[in-house]
C-alpha cells in the first residue's frame, strides 16, 4: 500500500500570495493565467481523485469495469500538490471529481488543504449523493462551497437501471442531509435519455423547485464504447426547453455558475433550470477548463483524445515543481479550439469512459 498522510500531518505549503518554488518565470510574467492558442483562459480545474465509483451508470461505465492499481492513481498528497500548482497558475475555481470522490478514503482531509489554496476562490464537488447523508457536515466544514449531485430520475426501479446498483431512497437521504448541513447551492445534474428519462423532464425541475435547488439538464455525451450507437437515445436541449415551457414560465439568464450550463429562472423561484448542451450548442469557444484525472493525465479537452501524462514527472520531481509547471503549460497548447460530438454519435472517437476521465 502506498504511503498517504494521516489526517493529522500538513503537506508542506508555499507561503501565502507565492507561486510554488520552481514555477516557470514565464508564468509569473503572465499574471499567472492559463492561456491557450486559441487566446481562453483556463481559469477552472476539474481534478478526479478516483476512478472507482459505487454505481455503474451505463452510460457512464461498462458494467464489468477493470479499474486502475493503486500503484497507476495520485496519492492524495499528490492531488493536492497538483491543485495547488494549478491554483498558482492562475485556476479560481477546482471541481473534485470521480468516479464517486467520497468513496475515496481521507477526501476531507484533501478537501480541507484544498479549500486553503490562496487565490482559489471556489472549491465545489460533484457526487452521485451516495455518500451525502454521512459526510455533508464535514464537507460544509471542510469548505466546498456548492455540491452538484447526479440524478436522472425520481423512479427508483428506473434509478437502479439506470445506475444497475443505486439506491434511489439513499441518495434522496444524501440531498436531506445537504440541506441540512447548510449548503446554500445545491444542484442536481439529469442525462437526459430519450425513452429513458425524458418523461420526466416536467417532474425534476417540479421537484428542484419544491426543494429550492438548481437543476441542469445535460445532453448525453458519446464517450466510451458501450457497442451500442446512441443517436436513438440522444435528447436535445432545444427539446427539452419547448418541453418545459409547457409547464413553466421559463426567464432567459445571463447568470453563470463558472461552467458550461446556460441558465433560465422561473419567476417566483429560486431554482435556476441549466442546458449543458455539447452537441446542440456547442460552447467550446468560451471554454475555460481542463481535466485531470486519478492516474495523473491532463486532458486540455474532455471531446480529445489528446492528453499530457503527468504522473511520471510528478513522482519524478518530488521538490521541484517546475517540470510540472511547464508541463502544465504546454498543455495549454494542445487543447483542441473544440470538439465534434455529433459525429461520434454511433462510432465515438474518445473511447474512454466519462468515469476514466473525470466527470
Amino acid at each position: 500500500m502506498r504511503n498517504e498522510l494521516p489526517m493529522s500531518q500538513a503537506v508542506p505549503e508555499s507561503p501565502p500570495g507565492q507561486l510554488p518554488r520552481g514555477l516557470p518565470e514565464a508564468a509569473r510574467r503572465a499574471g499567472g493565467m492559463l492561456v491557450d492558442r486559441h487566446g481562453r483562459h483556463v481559469s477552472y480545474l476539474r481534478l478526479s481523485i478516483t476512478d472507482r465509483c459505487d454505481f455503474r451508470c451505463n452510460y457512464c461505465m461498462a458494467e464489468e469495469m477493470v479499474f486502475l492499481p493503486r500503484a497507476q492513481v495520485l496519492t492524495l498528497e499528490e492531488c493536492l500538490r497538483i491543485a495547488r500548482i494549478f491554483v498558482a497558475l492562475g485556476v479560481s475555481k477546482l471541481r473534485v471529481t470521480g468516479g464517486e470522490p467520497l468513496v475515496r478514503h481521507n477526501v476531507i482531509w484533501l478537501l480541507e488543504r484544498i479549500a486553503c489554496l490562496p487565490g482559489l476562490k471556489e472549491l465545489v464537488l460533484t457526487t452521485n449523493g451516495s455518500q451525502l447523508d454521512r459526510f455533508a457536515p464535514a464537507l460544509q466544514a471542510a469548505g466546498v462551497k456548492r455540491i452538484n449531485i447526479s440524478l436522472d430520475t425520481l423512479r427508483a426501479g428506473r434509478f437502479r437501471e439506470i445506475t444497475r446498483v443505486g439506491d434511489l431512497d439513499k441518495v434522496l437521504r444524501g440531498l436531506d442531509a445537504a440541506q441540512a448541513a447548510g449548503f446554500q447551492r445545491l444542484k442536481i445534474n439529469t442525462v437526459m435519455i430519450r425513452g429513458g428519462n425524458d418523461d420526466e423532464l416536467v417532474h425534476l425541475v417540479d421537484f428542484a423547485v419544491q426543494r429550492g435547488i438548481d437543476i441542469s439538464f445535460i445532453e448525453e455525451m458519446p464517450l466510451g464504447d458501450r457497442g451500442l450507437g446512441r443517436r436513438s437515445s440522444h435528447f436535445s436541449s432545444d427539446e427539452a426547453l419547448a418541453r418545459l415551457q409547457n409547464r413553466f414560465v421559463l426567464v432567459p439568464s445571463a447568470e453563470s455558475s463558472g461552467g458550461p450550463a446556460r441558465y433560465w429562472r422561473i419567476p417566483g423561484s429560486v431554482t435556476r433550470v441549466g442546458f449543458i448542451s455539447p452537441h446542440s450548442h456547442n460552447f467550446c469557444d468560451s471554454c475555460n477548463r481542463v481535466r485531470f484525472t486519478a492516474r495523473g493525465d491532463l486532458y486540455p479537452c474532455l471531446g480529445n483524445n489528446d492528453a499530457v501524462p503527468l504522473l511520471p514527472l510528478l513522482r519524478a520531481h518530488p521538490d521541484d515543481d517546475r517540470p510540472l509547471g511547464e508541463a502544465i503549460m504546454h498543455g495549454m497548447g494542445i487543447k483542441a479550439r473544440g470538439h465534434d460530438f455529433a459525429h461520434q454519435m454511433d462510432t465515438p472517437q474518445v473511447v474512454r469512459f466519462m468515469s476514466m476521465t473525470g466527470g
